[in-house]
């Protein structure tokens, strides 16, 4: 072994020692200036408000904002239209999973179903959403069907992409190892296909779970008897600023919420491989 090769070594083991430390030391102190960063932000908005130097019906005190998400959230009216809105995402989120995932092993598993499917796929993706919730509400009214149906468009797509893409990725190493133990077609789904889609899976889910908050909320904006989409264009047509900001940081909980829900779904069935995106 020659010098130059001794001290490339040494130094390799080095660097690839320190990256997780160093990683998690990096991660501790971006929350903690995140947080401070926070902070001061708060205060400033406060302090402005209180001075009068930025008007409160405008943008109240953060103070205020507390205490209206507060008196919301022990609301049961507030809790039910919060309910509803959750009903909406839940079910067109599931849809839309469903159709997406099955579409897209089909699409993956079976070329002649993705020369029929994937032109009108695309078709249907270049469609705006928000330009087909009008005719959704006229065909299926005002009510939660509707809704469904917007955040199952809205999902749809990018769980589809994912899904092609992850049953796509299998070794044909992996195949032919299954095919030489005479595995049936069911077999080599269950045990090699599905495990290396799995990790694409979840990204799409992750993506399309930020979608389906949008997408129920577009379709309240539009046309709804109930949910937190109506009742922020009743605040908004108010001017009541500190109620809509309040419904907003409801739909927001929401959001993160589903969003941890998928990422615990991914370290339960994806353990192997890091799908969470660290910030």
């Amino acid at each position: 072994m020659t010098v130059s090769t001794a001290v490339h070594d040494v130094v390799f083991s080095a660097e690839t020692a320190k990256p997780a430390p160093m990683r998690a030391g990096f991660r501790t102190t971006g929350s903690i200036v995140s947080a401070i960063v926070l902070v001061a932000v708060l205060a400033s908005w406060e302090g402005c408000v209180r001075a009068g130097v930025m008007p409160a019906f405008l943008l109240p005190a953060p103070s205020n904002l507390v205490l209206m998400f507060a008196t919301d959230i022990l609301s049961p009216a507030f809790l039910k239209e919060a309910l509803y809105t959750m009903a909406e995402i839940a079910l067109g989120f599931g849809a839309g999973a469903v159709a997406g995932i099955g579409l897209g092993a089909a699409i993956a598993l079976v070329p002649m179903i993705e020369q029929i499917a994937w032109p009108y796929v695309i078709t249907l993706q270049t469609i705006p959403k928000v330009a087909i919730a009008p005719l959704l509400i006229i065909w299926f009214g005002f009510g939660i069907e509707s809704k469904v149906l917007i955040v199952a468009l809205i999902c749809f797509f990018p769980i589809l992409v994912n899904a092609v893409a992850g049953f796509r990725s299998t070794d044909a190493r992996q195949v032919l190892l299954m095919d030489s133990m005479d595995a049936t077609k069911w077999q080599l789904f269950r045990k090699v296909r599905l495990p290396n889609a799995v990790p694409y899976l979840i990204a799409g889910l992750q993506i399309a779970v930020v979608l389906s908050v949008i997408g129920a909320v577009v379709g309240e904006f539009l046309g709804a008897s109930a949910g937190l989409g109506a009742l922020l264009v009743v605040r908004q047509s108010n001017m009541d600023v500190t109620g809509v900001f309040s419904v907003l940081a409801t739909l927001s909980i929401i959001g993160l919420s589903m969003n941890l829900a998928v990422g615990l779904l991914s370290r339960r069935f994806a353990f192997w491989m890091d799908t969470s995106v660290k910030i």
